[in-house]
């Protein structure tokens, strides 16, 4: 069923193309491509030639493939053609710079990707190439050696295990920064009078390195893509569920976001003579929508992003709990790396919060992950949105400490980022320095992310579509065409 259902949103979405006029050459694989250069009577390597352009260049008008001759361009265009990538219509830039982008596809529909210079910390604990980038840059040297040490200390004793409810004694209280940068246009996050010199030092070095970020000086960037235009899954905590369901993105506008974003930034990934110079760019399938139920067009993606030399490795796809596709995703032999959301201990809070889960029970979901073949150093990210007063007591975290215990697991504890019509609060600090510290104590690797583009409603569960019925969202404006 759900195979039949990728199929008849991937038609309305090529449908969709078809109806603006043209046929998107961007997210063919080499095979198509071949199909389409044959059906011109040329030579196959012509596609060859086409995806080093599509792919590598990341050219965005047929006019830009001078590998190709004019003749050959021209017929691709009077056969209906086109590179076909989404365009970045407007932008939104946060005090910690952060961007964020309304991406309009072909038949005007709208979706939302972001630019993260720097990271988020998202990918500390899981193992990757790209954790032990971000476990050296956690600011200073002191908590690089504090977040290896939470790391290693739990790999050492998985089973480790007390009766928590307070941080051990002698065991430093997580500062402010530990979680989320200082933001003015938030004063629940500002530090107090009586807040210690270290954590002010803290929050000084953070908008130290928002200013270097700002000025380019960042060492590697995340980019947060969707993969519907809306979503079904109605999690009660996000904006992005307001929306409801559109349709399905195709591979094409999935990885076409991030082939927009990078010519935007002016990010080179390999160099035109083959000799690959890979930038640090790390992305995340967070965005709008469920990935898992977009699963074709979604691993189809995965694979022309690796042709645009971006390794699965610094790839993390977050699902909400779609059971039948996470069974899938253990068999693919290249696959990114998982996140399971699972924002509670047990299924009575996570069927309050996200619906999802009266169709699959947390038992079923680990179960599933269980079932991955992880390599040796891999590890299954588990996302946390913490809610204050709803799942963030310390009786909570005991219960993740025990459906958590013996699995290859890390948490990314994230602090719950408000939207306009949405009845939840933020935790207090104290709340999340305990929840923290007891899940680290109990043996699990665990990381409060930073929030990003808070500000300007970039962040975890802010997304959504910010032109209703012609009408822009203030903050946004428009992105004026590369000289």
């Amino acid at each position: 069923m759900a195979a039949d259902s990728n199929a008849v949103d991937a038609e309305r979405a090529g449908a969709a193309v078809r109806a603006a006029g043209g046929k998107a050459l961007f997210g063919m694989g080499l095979e198509e491509l071949r199909a389409v250069v044959e059906g011109l009577g040329l030579k196959r390597y012509r596609a060859v030639q086409l995806g080093d352009a599509l792919y590598k260049q990341r050219v965005e008008r047929l006019e830009e493939i001078t590998t190709l001759p004019v003749a050959l361009r021209e017929e691709l265009a009077a056969q209906g053609y086109g590179v076909g990538l989404p365009e970045l219509v407007q932008t939104a830039k946060s005090v910690d710079g952060t961007e964020r982008y309304l991406v309009r596809l072909t038949d005007g529909e709208t979706v939302e990707t972001v630019w993260m210079p720097g990271g988020d910390g998202g990918e500390r604990g899981d193992g990757s190439e790209a954790a032990s980038e971000e476990e050296g840059e956690v600011g200073d040297a002191e908590d690089a050696v504090e977040v290896r040490s939470h790391v290693s200390e739990a790999r050492r004793s998985p089973q480790r295990a007390s009766s928590l409810g307070t941080p051990r004694r002698g065991a430093p209280a997580l500062s402010q920064n530990k979680y989320g940068d200082s933001d003015s246009s938030h004063p629940s996050e500002q530090s107090s009078p009586g807040t210690p010199a270290s954590s002010q030092n803290d929050a000084s070095r953070g908008a130290r390195q928002n200013d270097e970020r700002d000025l380019g000086g960042y060492k590697r960037a995340t980019i947060c893509i969707s993969s519907q235009v809306g979503c079904a899954v109605n999690c009660q905590f996000c904006l992005t569920a307001k929306l409801g369901m559109r349709r399905n993105l195709t591979a094409g506008e999935i990885a076409g976001q991030v082939a927009a974003v990078l010519n935007r930034q002016q990010v080179r990934i390999g160099s035109g003579k083959g000799v690959e110079t890979p930038s640090r760019i790390n992305l995340v399938f967070m965005g709008m929508g469920e990935p898992f139920l977009n699963y074709d067009a979604f691993m189809r993606a995965v694979h022309v992003l690796r042709a645009m030399g971006i390794p699965e490795s610094r790839m993390t796809v977050s699902t909400s709990g779609i059971l039948p596709g996470i069974l899938q995703f253990a068999n693919e032999p290249v696959r990114p790396k998982l996140a399971l959301s699972l924002n509670a201990p047990n299924d009575t809070v996570r069927g309050e919060i996200m619906p999802i889960t009266r169709k699959w029970s947390i038992a079923a979901l680990l179960d599933a992950v269980r079932a991955i073949p992880l390599g040796k150093r891999e590890y299954v990210t588990f996302e946390y949105v913490l809610l204050g007063g709803v799942n963030d007591q310390p009786e909570h975290a005991r219960e993740v400490l025990a459906l958590l215990q013996g699995m290859k697991a890390k948490v990314n504890l994230i602090v719950w980022n408000p939207g306009p019509g949405i009845e939840y609060r933020q935790p207090t600090p104290e709340a999340v320095a305990v929840f923290h510290r007891m899940l680290i104590d109990g043996g699990i690797p665990t990381f409060t992310r930073r929030p990003r583009g808070r500000d300007i409603y970039a962040a975890c569960g802010q997304l959504k579509r910010t032109l209703s019925e012609g009408v822009a969202e203030p903050g946004l404006v428009g992105i004026q065409p590369v000289a």
